[in-house]
């Protein structure tokens, strides 16, 4: 599909008439939770077809005018992606890796027949957002501005086939830690659901595939567990991921495994972050299946160390127990931490902050 974009787009700045006040924002910044909090404004670019991205706007946030026939209330042409700003030391504001956002932001648009929007737009919009709303970045431990860019389908038309009108957005949330349940790790659910399937939109994120793991993510709760892991769809015996993570595994030979990205599986970011620095520590390192009943057989034997899982909005999260409806639960390691998902969790978090060297230019200062 066309993306047409003039060679630079200029955002209009449209004031907020009336922005939270001081006091009000800081009571609610103490304790953000996640996903719960928003901030003063929102970034929005419209396109159509044949004129292509226009429009770049910087304001209030608001709810959205829609035609009860737009095309994403009817067949779903929507896309997402999350990552966050974090303040450095010496007090100015930093994305990690941007630029791999707007990568697979652009192919998951792809998959869902939706426009591309140029990497550089879709960075600068970042950057528009977190400039007019850096304050309201919480002062807590582990707190972020967590940015949400998603697009939507606009079009009034009830015929099947890609819209011809699109709305792209920033929001803002505050946030502080992504788990609530304060165990030092997290228990895990083996769903008889199926995430995605071959051929499928498994490796876009797509808001079709965070609705169908709602059902079985509720009852993993229900059942006393912090998320749900699937299985592959053809022989449900492979393990892809969780409702929202990529999972690692850490055995005693020194090797870290992580399923491959098969295309049923999203390609998480800091997934790819971790592998590079897991082989920056000497780690070997494979990208391969790795079934349900090995996961217990080594979880057993004391090959496996330990699991982890990742994503933007955790980070990193030991795993410290996994439940199979059929084969009841098993526990990995000490049910704890384990120390090297430990020293990676650190190490990411360290060069997102500023704390540590970033030898590969993954930390966008914004001034």
């Amino acid at each position: 599909m066309a993306t047409l974009a003039p060679a630079s787009l200029e955002f209009t700045r449209l004031p907020h008439p009336a922005p939270l006040a001081l006091d009000a924002r800081t009571a609610a910044l103490a304790d953000p939770g996640f996903g719960k909090l928003f901030s003063d404004h929102m970034v929005t670019i419209e396109w159509t077809e044949g004129r292509g991205w226009h429009d770049a706007v910087v304001g209030p946030l608001a709810p959205l005018p829609l035609h009860p026939a737009a095309a994403v209330l009817h067949y779903a042409q929507e896309i997402f992606e999350g990552l966050k700003a974090y303040r450095l030391a010496d007090g100015t504001m930093a994305l990690f890796r941007p630029e791999a956002n707007a990568a697979r932001f652009n192919s998951s648009a792809k998959r869902l027949a939706m426009p591309e929007l140029p990497e550089d737009l879709f960075v600068e919009a970042c950057r528009q957002i977190v400039a007019v709303d850096g304050d309201w970045f919480p002062d807590i431990e582990g707190g972020s501005l967590y940015l949400r860019p998603f697009m939507i389908a606009t079009e009034a038309f009830l015929g099947v086939r890609p819209a011809k009108s699109y709305k792209f957005i920033v929001i803002a949330s505050p946030a502080g830690n992504y788990f609530k349940s304060g165990a030092p790790a997290v228990s895990i659910w083996v769903s008889q659901y199926t995430r995605a399937a071959p051929g499928g939109t498994g490796a876009a994120k797509c808001g079709g595939n965070y609705a169908a793991s709602l059902v079985p993510q509720a009852e993993a709760m229900a059942k006393g567990h912090d998320q749900v892991v699937f299985l592959d769809a053809a022989e449900h015996r492979w393990i892809e991921e969780l409702g929202g993570m990529n999972l690692y595994f850490v055995f005693d030979d020194g090797t870290l495994l992580t399923p491959a990205l098969t295309g049923t599986i999203l390609p998480g970011i800091t997934r790819d972050s971790l592998l590079t620095l897991a082989r920056e520590e000497g780690l070997t390192v494979r990208e391969d299946r790795y079934s349900i009943d090995q996961w217990r057989a080594d979880a057993a034997s004391g090959r496996l160390l330990e699991t982890f899982a990742c994503g933007t909005a955790a980070v990193v999260t030991p795993v410290g127990k996994v439940t199979d409806p059929v084969e009841g639960p098993f526990t990995i390691g000490s049910g704890g931490p384990g120390q090297l998902t430990q020293k990676l969790r650190q190490k990411l978090v360290s060069i997102q902050r500023g704390e540590a060297e970033d030898r590969h230019g993954w930390v966008m200062r914004l001034g």
